[in-house]
């Protein structure tokens, strides 16, 4: 059988024209998680871009799986083999949303990484982790969160999910615009503010208990969203009770990172070799990780290389070779899988 599937516009035009290219190799790691081999072949019908893969007969748990696509607008069946003669049956998409959508998308700010990104990053981690198709809820980490795109693209779509961030600033308008979303959407939720000790560090944290049903939330179905306030050197520790089963994160696009003591300017290579093994003690043995990075300020290799001394394997075959695409002048972005055996 042929399956096609569109994908959906997006509004940068930069990211739209890597868009094919980014919507492919999701695609073919969702299929290879799925143990589906397939040849996927961009083509246009009726001047709309598709992704074709011929497959056997999806099923529920396959369709299911591959409606978590992070830009599939439509997924159809082919129907007729002539460009002339094609039709398409479109297949009824699995919905996946937990909270709505304008949870990761309202919040604008300069230099925020698009949630379509995002959320193909989780993805493309979780394929390469032993959690895909696991029913458990599972918690995605960000030690480097910023203002909380991972961290809400994650929680939109079920998961419980962990922030931490160095800068108070950028912390508090996460926090901030959470609390507005709660209450514009009037979501019953508890918020427990508390400090941890970590290495002689004082830690703010600010854990947020939702359910996307008032009902869920008096069953205790529900989901956290945990906020700490500090340098990403401590992620292990403040994560070794309840360790993620993914690690996504958005490296900084320069190179040089002021630490929490404020008294030195590391270099990024000096960053990484010190948080790398406390992120690797933040994720459980068969999770992954996905780190995007600007190849114009760190080499691929160097952080393949960053991550194998920190214990991770980095999984650099197809079709988690190449994600490298343009943002900007000064952008040229790119992301690596890991995982953590």
């Amino acid at each position: 059988m042929v399956f096609l599937f569109q994908l959906t516009p997006h509004a940068n035009i930069r990211y739209r024209e890597a868009q094919v290219k980014l919507g492919q190799a999701e695609l073919a790691c969702l299929l290879k998680g799925l143990g589906i081999s397939a040849e996927i072949t961009p083509v246009t019908l009726g001047g709309v871009s598709f992704l074709r893969f011929e497959a056997d007969a999806l099923t529920e748990k396959q369709l299911s799986a591959l409606s978590m696509h992070s830009a599939a607008l439509m997924i159809c069946e082919q129907q007729g083999v002539s460009d002339s003669s094609i039709l398409l049956r479109p297949l009824e998409k699995v919905s996946h949303a937990y909270l709505t959508e304008d949870l990761a998308e309202v919040l604008k700010y300069k230099g925020k990484t698009s949630a379509v990104f995002t959320h193909m990053m989780i993805n493309c981690a979780l394929t390469a982790s032993d959690f895909f198709g696991s029913d458990e809820v599972l918690t995605v980490l960000d030690p480097m969160c910023g203002r909380g795109t991972t961290c809400f693209v994650a929680l939109q779509h079920g998961m419980n999910t962990v922030g931490v961030d160095i800068d108070n600033r950028d912390l508090k308008e996460c926090a901030d615009y959470f609390e507005r979303y709660l209450q514009y959407h009037r979501m019953k939720h508890k918020l427990d503010q508390s400090s941890r000790t970590v290495r002689k560090h004082a830690v703010p944290a600010a854990v947020y208990t939702i359910a996307d049903t008032k009902e869920h939330f008096k069953d205790g179905n529900t989901r956290t969203l945990s906020l700490f306030l500090g340098d990403t050197g401590l992620t292990g520790e403040l994560c070794k009770k309840a360790p993620a089963h993914l690690l996504v994160a958005d490296l900084p696009y320069g190179v040089q990172h002021a630490p929490q003591d404020g008294k030195r300017t590391e270099s990024f290579t000096q960053v990484m070799k010190r948080a790398l093994p406390q992120w690797k003690d933040a994720v459980r043995k068969g999770g992954a990780v996905a780190l995007s990075f600007n190849t114009l300020t760190l080499k691929k290799a160097d952080l393949v290389k960053l991550l194998e001394e920190a214990g991770f394997t980095p999984v650099t075959d197809a079709p988690y070779d190449d994600f490298q695409h343009f943002v900007e002048q000064a952008v040229h972005r790119d992301f690596v899988v890991a995982r953590r055996d």
